[in-house]
């Protein structure tokens, strides 16, 4: 394949749609009502301030930061579970704006969740909060010119791996329109670098695999390589859907597409040896019973794991049983701190859509036996998120895997949609792409702003009662 196929209008469109969705969210939503932000803040804090490293204090790991930006989560922006009704309003905005003078001194905060993750994940984020430092922001618009950053961050990446992706773009739109991932983009969360590293990594990989190659791609394969590993290690055989017989003697480029995944793979060894090679563990409530539990150390739940593979293998299965239904849920859209659902109508659209954008074509005539290796690879990924989740957050020797959400496979979602999308599109199939995505992501922005700042939510449960199913289809979760 020697170029690639012109933009539609809609797909312009679709794409402007994200990055206004995005954008929405990154202002709309209150501080730290995305899952761990807090703790995402503190770590962009921290290298803000020019230290990498994490340090341990007693059982706590984290390090010293201002009391004022602490006390933005601790006292005014709070996420513990209450039980209760939870809305923000302008008054709690302009009190945390006014009560920076009242906090002076350090701190040490407490963020184990996060205290290993590498410190590209958070570049982003922290020159957002040295911009809104440099502005004589409060801590408060410090951390929204954090978000903001990240979110641009995220939509440029994005961009990148649209323009370079050799075909199968509505695969990747259908992927980032999914509300979740504008969500999450939207917030300080290293989801925005992580998706679209993830997202980055696949189209140049699959531009290495179809197309000519040249030396600047050689060299972006070899960057995005090391920084998809140190985002999250386990999607870095997302790059491996490039991989092809070598058409002659002289052709480099499976040659090129290994040694870029084999730098990724050293950068990820050498970050955790230079970051101590330890592992942070930390105290979860385990969703068997409720009861809190410490996460195993990697090595002993390996260890049990190598025991007895095929009692791992039906733990693997009965959890991906038990839980594909919430994943189905999460990786559409479940806002707050996974605490505030989409109209259920919601989410049959959101299957629409995906359908048609799948339906929309993937603009290349690819054979079966590279359908399933593409299918071989989106499964294998997956398989090592949820071993990951087994093996770093879950209890040990638990019948179960904890921890794993439906966002942990958006990077995977283009490349299974491309794995089964026609050559061309069907005929109805754009229009039907284009019309769902624009309503579910209006959907996701109406329920987004009720939710926080109209009639509130519960955030005991995430999943409120109701005796209405009209009210459950064509209402978000707190007003069930």
């Amino acid at each position: 394949m020697l170029f690639v196929a012109p933009w539609a209008a809609s797909e312009k469109l679709l794409l402007l749609a994200i990055c206004v969705a995005t954008l929405f969210f990154a202002v709309l939503t209150p501080p730290f009502q995305a899952p761990d932000e807090n703790q995402h803040y503190m770590k962009a804090l921290m290298l803000s301030e020019g230290r990498v490293l994490t340090e341990q204090r007693g059982a706590q790991i984290g390090a010293d930061l201002p009391r004022a930006a602490v006390d933005l989560h601790a006292i005014d922006f709070p996420t513990e579970p209450t039980g209760r009704i939870q809305r923000y309003d302008r008054t709690m905005l302009a009190r945390s704006r006014a009560a920076d003078a009242k906090r002076p001194g350090r701190t040490f905060a407490d963020f184990p969740n996060v205290a290993s993750y590498a410190p590209t994940l958070y570049a982003p984020g922290a020159a957002g909060l040295l911009i809104g430092d440099a502005l004589g922001l409060p801590r408060l618009g410090a951390f929204y010119a954090g978000r903001l950053v990240n979110a641009l961050t995220g939509l440029v990446l994005l961009l990148m791996a649209l323009r370079l992706l050799p075909f199968g773009r509505n695969a990747m739109l259908a992927a980032a329109l999914l509300p979740t991932f504008a969500y999450q983009t939207g917030s300080l969360s290293p989801d925005a670098v992580i998706n679209g590293l993830g997202f980055l990594g696949l189209a140049l990989a699959l531009r290495m695999g179809f197309m000519a190659a040249s030396a600047s791609l050689a060299g972006g394969l070899l960057l995005t390589a090391p920084l998809l590993a140190l985002a999250k290690g386990v999607y870095l055989p997302l790059m491996a859907a490039g991989l092809r017989p070598p058409a002659g003697r002289r052709d480099a480029r499976p040659w090129l597409l290994l040694v870029a995944m084999a730098a990724g793979a050293a950068c990820f060894v050498l970050w955790m040896k230079f970051s101590g090679g330890s592992q942070a563990l930390y105290h979860i409530a385990s969703r068997k019973t409720g009861e809190t539990m410490m996460t195993a150390p990697l090595a002993d739940q390996l260890a049990i794991i190598l025991a007895d593979p095929l009692a791992y293998a039906h733990v693997l299965i009965s959890s991906v049983t038990e839980r594909a239904p919430v994943y189905a849920l999460q990786i559409v859209g479940r806002f707050g701190w996974n605490a505030i659902l989409l109209p259920l109508a919601a989410y049959p659209l959101a299957a629409l859509m995906l359908v048609a954008g799948l339906l929309s074509g993937s603009g290349t005539a690819a054979g079966i036996g590279q359908r399933l290796w593409w299918i071989a690879i989106a499964a294998g990924v997956a398989l090592l998120i949820e071993t990951a989740m087994y093996l770093t957050g879950t209890p040990l020797g638990a019948d179960y895997i904890q921890g794993t959400q439906g966002r942990y496979f958006l990077p995977v979602l283009p490349l299974a949609l491309l794995a089964l999308s026609p050559d061309r599109p069907v005929r109805w199939a754009p229009p039907v792409f284009a019309a769902s995505a624009t309503l579910l992501l209006l959907i996701a922005a109406a329920t987004a702003y009720d939710s926080f700042w109209v009639h509130g939510f519960v955030t005991a449960d995430g999943m409120p009662p109701h005796d209405s199913l009209i009210h459950a289809l064509l209402l978000p979760s707190p007003r069930w």
